[in-house]
């Protein structure tokens, strides 16, 4: 049993007999295949993880809920930074790149969306327009200057990237972290809602 999940973990364990029975179609062979699922920030009952299933196509996302007794399986996104594909789509192009960088930076940083689902399951879910999805795990203030920094490096990569900062109350957008706005989105398991500084809870605006 895994204790402790966080957004972006990628989890087995999940069966075709634990989806709802308003599961698609799509999700119930995902799951009879052995795939993962993507641990989502959603609120739900002791015992429980809010997880999705990826289909194919863009357009199949499924919301459900896992039982943490059924987890056999945690890979997290800083779990996936060694991994190395040799498939020829700009996003892990971009990553070969970043990566010298990323592991210089001094943070924890992972791989999510469509790259890290492929790297941990073997399953090809990138193509060719499909974006570069980071995480940054900044558990102490990332100043706003060394986001500009960090943005600007991103930019130069061959594939847009999305990085999201996760400090202990949620996750930002490092895109917004490095802009002018002076608020900025909190994303958390509970709510969204806009900050001064997110990393302190009590500093928060309606």
């Amino acid at each position: 049993m895994v204790n402790c999940v966080l957004a972006h973990d990628l989890l087995w364990g999940l069966t075709p007999a634990q989806l709802p029975v308003e599961a698609p179609h799509w999700a119930v062979e995902a799951m009879a295949l052995g795939q993962p699922v993507v641990v989502r920030r959603a609120s739900c009952a002791a015992g429980q993880v809010a997880v999705g299933v990826r289909g194919v196509l863009r357009e199949q996302r499924f919301a459900t809920l896992m039982l943490i007794d059924a987890i056999e399986r945690r890979v997290r996104p800083e779990d996936l930074c060694a991994v190395r594909s040799d498939r020829d789509v700009p996003a892990l192009h971009a990553l070969a790149h970043l990566r010298p960088m990323l592991d210089a930076c001094g943070w924890v940083w992972g791989i999510s969306g469509s790259a890290g689902f492929e790297l941990a399951s073997g399953c090809a879910a990138l193509h060719e327009r499909s974006d570069l999805d980071l995480i940054l795990r900044a558990p102490q203030p990332l100043a706003r200057t060394e986001a500009q920094a960090l943005l600007s490096l991103l930019d130069a990569a061959p594939c847009p990237i999305d990085l999201q900062v996760q400090a202990p109350y949620g996750a930002i957008a490092l895109r917004e972290w490095a802009g002018p706005a002076r608020r900025v989105l909190l994303k958390n398991s509970e709510q969204a809602c806009l900050v001064l500084d997110p990393w302190n809870p009590q500093e928060q605006a309606a």
